[in-house]
């Protein structure tokens, strides 16, 4: 964790994520910021439209340190905060140039996280006051991984695995590739003994048979909440219990009294919606 808050492979991860947005915008140059003199100075706010969590502080920044260093961006709320419609979120100033060709990247990144963290705020105040965790997925928008990651634990949710390489789980094919739940688990405890192995079952005998394997978690997919209620007459041992399948705002509340750890759903990431900001500029 950097001294921002940051999670460290986040952090390394802005200035990449930046250059790459910068170069997709601005290519070999900004015609339109041609049309300004190239010393004249200017000044500008962003507003926030409507309510939201605002988040993407470090990415907004990093684009107006790599497009300009002499940009000073003056922000007037702390990462994660609940802002209200027409906030004004940050001041800004420097080369006008700069400041016009660095507007959109910035704010595309703001919107996008913001929407993330907004959405993610909403799952987890319906889960105050519960021990069940919710979390994400990797059905992120591509390139953004870590950045929507991040933006879902603003939010107040928590994360997955980040990818395929820093966990297990275990799907159908594997297990029937592997000759079944005992032998994926086993497999992949021979593999990586140190990873979380992770398995998607479908029954409740299948659940049994993780549970004996050793599996540390299990994934019910597509369980309603009247079959979550039998799992509390089995002995799960140390194994945690995890739902997810078609999993939203307006289902979540059927699954927070049952007998689970955690709540997995893409939507936290791919049913979202940028937030409505824009950037006003006096010269």
């Amino acid at each position: 964790m950097t001294a921002t808050g940051i999670p460290e492979n986040v952090a390394k991860d802005i200035p990449d994520c930046v250059a790459r947005a910068l170069q997709e915008d601005i290519g070999c140059g900004d015609i339109s910021a041609l049309l300004i003199d190239v010393s004249k100075p200017a000044t500008g706010k962003v507003i926030c439209r409507e309510k939201a969590v605002i988040c993407g502080r470090p990415w907004v920044d990093e684009v107006f340190k790599q497009l300009d260093p002499t940009i000073s961006v003056d922000w007037h709320i702390d990462e994660g905060d609940w802002v209200t419609a027409d906030q004004s979120i940050f001041s800004i100033s420097g080369n006008a140039r700069s400041l016009l060709s660095g507007e959109r990247c910035a704010l595309n990144f703001l919107q996008t996280l913001s929407g993330t963290a907004t959405t993610a705020r909403q799952y987890a105040n319906l889960a105050t006051d519960r021990q069940i965790k919710i979390l994400d997925t990797r059905k992120t928008i591509p390139g953004l991984r870590l950045a929507q990651k991040y933006a879902v634990t603003v939010g107040g949710c928590a994360n997955h695995r980040i990818g395929l390489y820093d966990a297990f789980l275990i799907k159908e094919n594997h297990i029937v590739a592997c000759g079944g739940i005992a032998q994926a688990v086993a497999r992949a405890k021979e593999i990586a003994p140190t990873k979380k192995v992770e398995i998607e079952v479908e029954t409740l005998s299948e659940l049994q048979q993780a549970v004996d394997a050793g599996a540390h978690i299990v994934m019910l997919d597509n369980f309603s909440p009247e079959q979550l209620q039998a799992i509390k007459q089995l002995d799960l041992h140390n194994t945690k219990i995890e739902v997810s399948g078609n999993i939203n705002r307006d289902s979540i509340g059927h699954y927070l009294d049952t007998s689970i750890d955690f709540i997995s759903s893409g939507s936290l990431t791919k049913h979202i919606r940028a937030i409505d900001l824009s950037m006003r500029l006096a010269v």
